[in-house]
């Protein structure tokens, strides 16, 4: 083959090439095409001097970011390589002279083996970083699928689909595996993929799409053993799904004889693991009983980890049947086996969410908990102390919160109230940590799902890239045909053009439901975390009201005010994970908070809670704590700050079937003066708690579809006194 020459044409300037102003680099265009025929070069390498890389597709064109003076190199196996210095962003155009059609397809076929080497590469390389480093995982797949281009095969597509599939499910992102596993099949159909779109499903909960993709692929006469006992126990687990606890025994017990005749150990202890459990479930205890038994004794043969996990599920299974010595016992077992184990360190780059570990502040705490059931504090005292002191080095905030919470009651419940107070003040402390550290893994979470997103979109282009590539060359053999059989041209445009738009029309579809999803994720996350913050102003004051009642040696009113203020504050946190609960519940809590309010100052207000007995309580659901913060601004910036006594009125009333209406009156001081006594730390305090009060309404409102209005007023025409009314409607399905 002769050397070739350059000859760059000066095209219109590109808008899509701009400069950009931070890092003065812009996209440049071009094209590699034989100088006789034109006929476009694809597969040819353009490497930049800053790193960036690209292949031409099948038109021969390209683009790549560069700066003016980088230096470009063009390699191909077709021609000698060419380097080339950028001047400015205008379009180049390389003319190979002495193409010869013969020879590039001998090189053409060297290109595709070095292509598809380079594809298995990158395909291992996210393989390897699946479980360290997400981003590098998804950037890997990027370039496995942008190596092979519009001319990629079918089945090296789907590798890595289902390769970018895995790494979703890896990271709990399942309707994204989902989509990617579907994406791989429709291209190339593996077992093992069919596979892991069931156990997506599952994952996702989607119980009868994975049992009808089990039963498809059933009688697969290609399917390996361990398949076998993989679409058995998928089967099994869509049927535990589904309720249907009879047909899952069955179904485990299909895989158990695959796994026994073929003896793979591993699976013959999960199933029949499984099975204890499906008979658990449906209260069949003694039959699960004698595969717990077996489960045991099979996962004792095996690894440490896998044998201390059964015992954990068995301890867990005698608790249920209120054994507590045969729990305690094996979880004691379970303690001892622990402390040989060495401790796993997870990198800190990983970003995938950790699953709830077997660890030794776990199983201290459950031992501690079945001591209580027995009504034996005192054995229970120690290994809440340990758990606590295990916890707190291993950084767990979730047991440490719920170990020193049980400390404090069962400090309560032998009557030493010093210790109980002490222990309870500590709790709060952890409570405000894991409030803190909650926002901050929220926001994670929020990050994490934006950089995940962003990452699927740009596969997403990727793949529409390449689509819209093998369009366009298409169009340039079918433009190439027309010449001798004009009369199908326009059939063949007019299709080309319809499948462009379908494909746009789908691409726009998609971007749309994703951000909705996204939208409503983000709604979500917000909620959970707005509800789950409470005004730390009223816990400390109930604290210093216990503190008083003991300095004063008035135990009894200590007594009551602590179980009073315990109960109500177990509640709001057991009410914190959930957007709704029962008007009636709410009401409990509110009378409840107001209770504890009128026993701080009985002198400053007497109060009234007035329900129309035609509501049904239970057909309507509210936010939880949504009325506290007005009822405590009532309290506290009204009513106390009264010369004489002053009063509290709530009512509920009926207004139609869907409505209710809640008033809260209170002939205070009125908000106008109470802001004039403010201090600046109370005006922000307010400004913070009904802030996050309004942020949660209109939130609620976006999702639930205007379910919670409020309007607040002077009750008096001078200005004093408040009323705050809500109307309050009946769940809708959301958006």
């Amino acid at each position: 083959m002769r050397y070739f020459s350059i000859l760059l044409l000066l095209i219109g300037f590109l808008g899509t090439s701009q400069v950009s102003q931070n890092n003065e680099r812009f996209e440049v265009s071009g094209s590699v095409k034989g100088k006789e025929n034109l006929q476009p070069l694809s597969g040819v390498e353009i490497n930049a001097s800053n790193g960036n890389y690209a292949l031409t597709n099948t038109l021969g064109e390209f683009k790549i970011k560069v700066g003016v003076g980088d230096e470009l190199v063009i390699s191909s196996p077709l021609f000698s390589t060419l380097r080339y210095t950028i001047k400015n962003n205008e379009e180049i155009q390389v003319l190979v002279e002495g193409y010869s059609e013969r020879a590039a397809s001998k090189a053409e076929s060297s290109v595709t083996k070095k292509t598809l080497a380079s594809h298995q590469i990158y395909l291992d390389s996210a393989n390897y970083y699946k479980r360290i480093n997400i981003e590098k995982s998804i950037d890997f797949i990027s370039k496995s699928i942008a190596q092979l281009g519009s001319r990629g095969n079918k089945k090296e597509l789907a590798l890595s689909y289902t390769t970018l599939g895995e790494i979703y499910l890896h990271y709990k992102q399942y309707d994204l595996a989902i989509s990617n596993f579907k994406d791989a099949l429709g291209l190339y159909k593996t077992l093992r993929t069919t596979l892991l779109l069931g156990n997506s499903y599952l994952l996702s909960k989607e119980y009868k799409s994975a049992e009808t993709l089990f039963l498809s692929v059933l009688k697969d006469a290609t399917a390996t053993p361990f398949q076998k006992i993989q679409m058995y126990e998928g089967l099994g687990d869509s049927y535990r799904g589904l309720g249907d606890s009879g047909k899952a025994v069955e179904q485990y017990e299909f895989g158990l004889q695959v796994a026994n005749t073929n003896r793979i150990t591993p699976k013959i202890t999960d199933l029949n693991s499984k099975i204890a459990d499906a008979y658990a479930e449906n209260n069949r205890l003694s039959e699960a009983q004698t595969f717990y038994n077996n489960s045991l004794e099979l996962a004792s043969q095996q690894t440490p980890q896998r044998a201390v996990q059964e015992k954990e599920k068995v301890a867990d299974f005698y608790n249920q049947k209120n054994d507590f010595g045969a729990e305690i016992a094996l979880r004691k077992k379970s303690l001892e086996e622990l402390k040989q184990l060495p401790k796993t360190t997870i990198p800190k780059s990983v970003a995938a969410p950790q699953e709830d570990s077997i660890t030794a502040q776990r199983i201290n705490y459950k031992i501690a908990n079945a001591y209580i059931s027995q009504d034996k504090l005192d054995e229970a005292i120690p290994y809440l102390e340990q758990s606590i002191r295990e916890a707190d080095n291993d950084d767990d905030l979730v047991i440490q919160k719920d170990a020193t919470r049980k400390l404090s009651e069962v400090y309560n419940y032998k009557g030493d109230f010093s210790k109980a107070l002490e222990t309870y003040q500590k709790y709060v402390a952890v409570v405000d940590t894991l409030y803190v550290r909650k926002e901050q893994e929220i926001s994670r979470a929020a990050r994490f799902n934006r950089d995940i997103a962003a990452s699927q979109n740009r596969i997403s282009g990727l793949e529409q890239e390449r689509q819209l590539s093998q369009s366009k060359y298409d169009l340039a053999l079918t433009e190439q045909q027309l010449v001798e059989e004009n009369s199908k041209r326009q059939k063949w445009i007019i299709y080309s053009l319809l499948l462009g738009m379908i494909l746009m029309v789908i691409a726009i579809f998609f971007y749309y439901r994703s951000s909705k999803q996204q939208q409503l994720a983000n709604n979500l996350l917000a909620l959970k975390s707005l509800r789950t913050q409470m005004n730390p102003h009223f816990i400390f004051n109930a604290l210093n009201s216990v503190n008083n009642y003991i300095a004063k040696s008035d135990e009894r009113s200590a007594n009551r005010y602590l179980s009073d203020f315990s109960t109500l504050m177990r509640a709001v946190l057991e009410n914190s994970e959930q957007d709704f609960i029962p008007l009636s519940k709410e009401l409990e809590l509110l009378e409840l908070y107001v209770k504890l309010e009128h026993s701080r100052f009985p002198e400053k207000f007497e109060y009234q809670i007035q329900a129309d007995e035609q509501i049904d309580m239970d057909e309507f659901q509210i936010p939880p704590m949504l009325l506290q913060p007005y009822i405590e601004n009532a309290i506290w910036h009204g009513l106390r700050y009264k010369e004489d006594k002053g009063f509290l009125r709530i009512d509920l009333r009926k207004k139609d079937k869907e409505t209710v209406i809640i008033t809260i009156l209170d002939n205070g001081i009125g908000r106008a003066k109470s802001g004039e006594l403010k201090t600046a730390n109370q005006l922000k305090q307010k400004s913070q708690g009904m802030g996050n009060i309004k942020k949660r309404i209109a939130i609620l409102n976006t999702i639930y579809k205007d379910k919670v209005a409020v309007a607040i007023s002077d009750l008096e025409n001078d200005g004093s006194g408040t009323k705050v009314v809500l109307h309050l409607k009946k769940t809708k399905n959301k958006k």
